[in-house]
């Protein structure tokens, strides 16, 4: 293991847990990292609050703990707290059919599908079949208007396929419906205020000094078309974000429930290490045990139409089958995000564990960075 004396790692980690330390400081010399964060918290404390590095490529500026990284899909997590949170206050359902609060949505078949199904990627609108591009991104009223309209990919509700970007209008638009609120204000007024979560869905330009310039993966391979299916050839290149996107103000300000958020790891272990202890913080709850089961309860399993992996959906979010992804406890959900960051809730340990960083690795699942942090994590635990 690397000497993490060799890489200008900050924060603290508990006793017992310098493995972690190193780990981190290993994503440095070995794995490339440009700059990162790496968070557990358990039982209203961190366990470890580490973060190094640089926010640019230039290596100019030096990485902070509140440093704001784009965390790509890590962002669905934290759009599906918001509809638990809809749920836990009796105002949806995941049984609700998803006309229910979103009437226009069931054209051309959707109008049997039920909220849980359309957050778990099974509403066949992986994309739209009408040409878009990144900039439509930026419009949620008339993106959730395309997606009420539209024709679904395959009969919804019969699997699921990856609703890599289109994921932000299903989930912004239910929360729009009920609250009357985007869902970056939601998030903003009912959970990062009262548990103070530094967490953004659409960033305010008070806190650009803040962000991370993310950066490409080196070696990222491209998608060989003659093995994809026809869901696959669409979904991947309409519209097909550069990852360099979220480098433009123009996309840090939208709110795409799906893909822009941006946090540290600080705040995401805090978030979801509350929610995986009782879900309450500050003297607030904000999603009960009862509805962290219902979150986490199993919507579909399948192999991803647009994945192309085996895999167990919850309501927005992925379900640990066979502790595969998220460490060794079955009942922890999460999400991962392009390039290597993640976020988990593991009710069984009682831990939220997050990693975020700005280089980009070329893995789809499984980012070698990310899986040596959750084993030294969980060895330590």
């Amino acid at each position: 293991m690397a000497d993490s004396a060799m890489v200008d790692i900050e924060g603290e980690v508990a006793p017992g847990f310098e493995a972690v330390r190193d780990a981190f400081a290993s994503n440095f010399i070995k794995g490339g990292d440009v700059g990162a964060s790496f968070a557990i918290w358990k039982d209203g404390e961190y366990l470890v609050d580490l973060w190094g590095g640089h926010t640019d490529a230039a290596r100019s500026k030096a990485w902070q703990r509140d440093t704001l990284p784009n965390v790509w899909s890590t962002t669905k997590a934290v759009a599906a707290l918001c509809l638990a949170r809809l749920v836990e206050r009796g105002e949806l359902s995941y049984d609700d059919p998803i006309i229910k609060h979103w009437p226009e949505f069931g054209a051309h078949g959707k109008d049997r599908l039920t909220v849980g199904q359309a957050i778990s990627h099974q509403a066949g609108l992986s994309t739209l079949r009408e040409p878009l591009t990144e900039e439509n991104l930026y419009d949620h009223d008339d993106m959730a208007a395309r997606m009420a309209a539209a024709e679904p990919l395959w009969e919804p509700g019969t699997r699921s396929g990856y609703h890599a970007l289109t994921y932000a209008f299903i989930t912004g638009e239910l929360v729009k419906r009920i609250t009357g609120k985007t869902i970056g204000r939601f998030f903003r007024d009912e959970i990062a205020a009262p548990w103070e979560i530094d967490f953004y869905i659409g960033l305010p330009e008070s806190e650009e000094g803040r962000i991370a310039e993310m950066i490409a993966a080196p070696n990222a391979q491209p998608l060989d078309a003659a093995n994809l299916n026809e869901v696959q050839k669409l979904t991947f290149a309409n519209p097909s974000p550069s990852a360099t996107a979220p480098n433009s103000r123009a996309w840090r300000k939208a709110e795409i429930s799906s893909a822009n958020g941006r946090g540290s790891a600080s705040a995401l272990a805090k978030l979801f290490g509350a929610v995986a202890a009782g879900g309450a913080l500050n003297g607030t709850s904000l999603v009960s045990r009862e509805t962290l089961a219902k979150l986490s309860a199993e919507q579909i399993s399948n192999e991803d139409l647009v994945l192309g992996l085996q895999g167990s959906w919850g309501a927005g979010v992925l379900r640990n089958v066979g502790g595969l992804l998220y460490g060794p406890n079955e009942a922890t959900i999460g999400h991962s995000g392009w390039g290597g960051s993640f976020v988990l809730c593991d009710p069984v340990a009682g831990v939220g564990i997050s990693y975020v960083m700005n280089q980009m690795g070329p893995d789809l699942a499984g980012d070698p960075r990310a899986m040596g942090l959750l084993a030294a994590a969980y060895e330590a635990l």
